[in-house]
This record gives structure tokens, sequence and C-alpha cells, in this order.
């Protein structure tokens, strides 16, 4: 699934013990509205979202739920509170219609929860899993595309 643009009602950002939720609603969908029948299929899983406009820039969430009547669409999204900055620049479009994009992410709701797995030995040492990208890795990639 590519992005999807829409726009919507800001509707609210509150913080939770851990994270930062957030409530978007798309009023005046039509049954079958392709731009938001797609959106069924990304509940329950991890997504990337952008305000236009917003200094957050794309930021990652789990995208709770999505919750259809007659009268609107609603989307709630949870950010983790590691993203404080982030949360503070989204909380200033609160309360107003922006124009959001959305798209699946390649994390995995463990990965967004509990991060990069690791130990580290006596020495100092960091140990990763063999699965896990390396910082080297993402270099060598950064470096490829240019």
């Amino acid at each position: 699934m590519s992005k999807t643009q829409l726009n919507v009602f800001f509707k609210m950002q509150q913080k939770d013990d851990k994270k930062e939720i957030l409530k978007f609603e798309i009023k005046g969908q039509e049954d079958g509205d392709m731009s938001t029948t797609g959106l069924y299929a990304l509940a329950g899983s991890i997504i990337l979202f952008e305000i236009e406009g917003c200094a957050a820039g794309e930021t990652s969430a789990e995208f709770m739920t999505v919750q259809r009547d007659s009268k609107k669409t609603s989307m709630k999204f949870a950010i983790k509170g590691d993203s404080e900055k982030k949360a503070q620049e989204l909380y200033k479009y609160a309360g107003r219609n922006v124009n959001l994009s959305i798209q699946p992410s390649q994390m995995s709701i463990e990965e967004f929860y509990e991060g990069s797995q690791y130990t580290v030995d006596e020495n100092g040492n960091v140990d990763v899993p063999d699965n896990q990208l390396s910082i080297e890795e993402v270099e060598s990639e950064e470096n490829q595309v240019e």
C-alpha cells in the first residue's frame, strides 16, 4: 500500500501512561470510498504518518483503531513517549483540519514498543542479534543510494 492522503479533523491529543494518543476524524465519506477503505488493512499495525506543514515530520505510530459510523470515520494513533519533541509539534495542530498522509511501516509492533534488542558485556562491547541491522550496514546502504 502506498501513501494515503486525507483531509482530516485532528480531534484531540492526550497523554497516556507511556504514549500519546492522537484522534483524527474523516467526515462525509461515502461507503466504498477508496481513500478510507484501505485504512482498515492498516489498523493494528505500525504506520508512518505526517501532517502537512508540521515540524514533527514523518512520525511512526501504532494505528490502534479505525471506526466508522454514519457521519464519520474515526482513527486513533499512539506514539511512544520517546517522541516528546514530535508530540509537542503535533499538539499545535490539534483542533484543526489537517492534510494527513499515512503509509505502512516495516516496523513490527514488537519493535515499536521494545526498540532495538542488544546486550552489553563486562567490557562494554555491544552484541546485537544477527538479524538486526548494524549502524554500519545502514550507513553503507545510504552511501549506495547517493
